[in-house]
């Protein structure tokens, strides 16, 4: 375990925004994750737990208590008759274990490379792209809670995974992933191909599957041209990967231009759609390359907002709250930001 005294948020953030961490505290096992947690709660420090720092928009007034930096390893393969169980580490990179389970010749994250961030975070805001979401795959998450002060096996039904959601993003703070369980189908071709973009890319139709290295390699191809995988010489992937979900609406108030694809079936029994969130910013007034002063959207993809050194979260979020107010103006539809906005 590792304390350091002059660490920014800025340093630890794929945004770059982020003030002073009065006490960063590095933890390289599952056990010294709980021990520090336990630490800051005995002594009422304010905690923060980072993993990749992908997905966060960081105070500029910095963190006046502890951050937890986890960078916990290891990863327990278990064969079953019916699928490989992956019990993976919180700090384990994601887009690494995604080309291990790919090297493997495991089928079921390959969709998902190139996303940034560790493994403890994909359970909580249910990571998905190109078609594939972790919640078809998690078979438990282990956690400590902080409540309760010990440790939990949270099942899938207790997760309560929707769309970028989940019981662990609705109630911050109570609980710190320390474990995450999949279940992965061994074969050398992936699930059949749900996405049409990648589809496309491959060169198969939509259901068909492909060899897990090819479907991949596509999705890098794909994620680069959008500056959506993290490169630190790239100034488009200074950004936390698409900044709003794609709004989810009944069928009746659609907007007629804006691609869509079906969502179920509302609480209110209605049909829903799911609307192109870049779509509704490209064509609200905020298109690729649209800056003010050092932040603004990526050059490569209008659903990602970057920043430029230097900049603050003030900014951003400022920035991001006139994108939020011309698609709503424009379309009638309001925008969800998909990152957490950490306040102390």
């Amino acid at each position: 375990m590792l304390e350091r005294r002059d660490a920014r948020l800025a340093d630890l953030t794929t945004l770059g925004v982020g003030g002073p961490i009065d006490r960063l505290v590095e933890v390289a096992t599952r056990a010294e994750l709980v021990a520090a947690v336990r630490d800051a709660d005995d002594a009422g420090r304010p905690l923060l737990v980072l993993g990749g720092g992908s997905n966060i928009v960081a105070p500029d007034s910095g963190w006046p208590g502890d951050v937890v930096l986890v960078r916990s390893r290891g990863v327990t393969r278990t064969d079953t008759a019916d699928a490989v169980q992956l019990e993976v580490e919180a700090g384990e990179d994601w887009d690494a274990l995604v080309a291990l389970t790919v090297a493997e010749q495991l089928a079921g994250m390959e969709a998902l490379s190139g996303i940034p961030g560790s493994t403890g975070a994909t359970p909580v805001q249910n990571v998905g792209a190109y078609g594939q979401e972790v919640a078809a795959l998690i078979t438990a998450v282990r956690v400590w809670d902080r409540t309760a002060r010990t440790e939990r096996v949270l099942m899938p039904a207790e997760l309560a995974f929707s769309y970028r959601d989940s019981m662990l993003k609705q109630r911050p703070g109570v609980f710190v992933v320390l474990s995450v369980t999949f279940a992965l189908r061994a074969s050398d071709s992936s699930s059949p191909v749900s996405y049409a973009e990648l589809a496309k890319k491959l060169g198969v139709e939509l259901g068909d599957t492909a060899p897990l290295a090819q479907v991949r390699d596509a999705v890098l191809e794909l994620r680069r041209g959008k500056g959506m995988v993290w490169d630190p010489a790239d100034p488009d992937t200074r950004s936390a990967g698409s900044f709003f979900t794609n709004p989810v609406v009944p069928v009746g108030t659609a907007v007629p231009e804006c691609p869509s694809w079906p969502a179920g079936i509302g609480a209110d029994g209605a049909a829903q759609v799911k609307l192109s969130a870049a779509w509704l910013v490209q064509y609200s007034g905020y298109g690729k390359g649209t800056r003010a002063g050092r932040v603004g959207t990526s050059s490569r993809h209008s659903l990602a907002l970057t920043t430029e050194p230097g900049a603050t979260a003030a900014e951003l979020m400022a920035f991001a709250g006139e994108v939020v107010s011309a698609v709503r103006t424009q379309f009638g539809v309001t925008l969800v930001p998909e990152p957490t906005q950490v306040r102390p």
